[in-house]
């Protein structure tokens, strides 16, 4: 079983293995809201599959320390 995006190079994406877990969840529980919702369904993923690709991906980035 293929793992995608590899966790290998996910965590290189992130300062520590919590603040990846952290932004990852973070990012999955936005894609769930009304907001976004008909993107998270065109796409056909889970949320955390699709969190997981746009953080390998560098379409958001992981920021320890700075509250939005």
């Amino acid at each position: 079983m293929m793992i995608d995006p590899p966790i290998d190079k996910l965590i290189k994406k992130a300062p520590c293995r919590y603040a990846l877990v952290c932004g990852v969840a973070k990012r999955a529980r936005e894609l769930e809201t009304e907001v976004n919702k008909e993107y998270l369904e065109a796409s056909g993923k889970k949320s955390i599959q699709l969190a997981a690709e746009e953080v390998y991906n560098d379409k958001i980035s992981i920021v320890v320390g700075e509250k939005k």
